[in-house]
């Protein structure tokens, strides 16, 4: 039988690494654990850690096709992050200049969630614990 764990990481592509490097580590304050140029793909990788142990991994590279639509294409369709408080998170992001949506509540499990998106329009949550 198969045993999962856990999470390990999610990955990004981004299409400015210098923004999104930004955005994901100096905003979302989101760890540096590697950060390696790939000469080969003209690709950057950078690994990213949450207190939890959790990754994300952005990558670059050349060309890459933007995301069809919000966010309701196939595949990724958001990446959600536990806080302890979404208001408080909200309004630290608002402050940052970050447009955040209102906050709603799961019909499924009475939780408080919202919505904002990363510099490529990647839809993120933040979900209340």
């Amino acid at each position: 039988m198969l045993t999962l764990e856990g999470l390990h990481h999610v990955a990004l592509i981004c299409s400015d690494y210098d923004r999104s490097r930004a955005f994901y580590v100096d905003l979302l304050g989101l760890r540096v654990v590697a950060e390696t140029y790939r000469a080969a793909r003209q690709s950057w990788k950078l690994d990213l850690e949450l207190p939890d142990g959790a990754r994300v991994e952005l990558f670059t590279f050349p060309g890459a096709p933007a995301r069809p639509s919000r966010p309701e294409a196939l595949g990724l369709r958001h990446l959600a992050f536990r806080v302890a408080d979404v208001t408080a998170a909200k309004q630290w992001l608002e402050a940052q200049g970050v447009a955040v949506e209102e906050i709603r509540i799961d019909a499924l499990t009475g939780k408080r969630f919202t919505f904002f998106a990363d510099p490529d329009e990647l839809p993120l949550e933040l979900y209340e614990r």
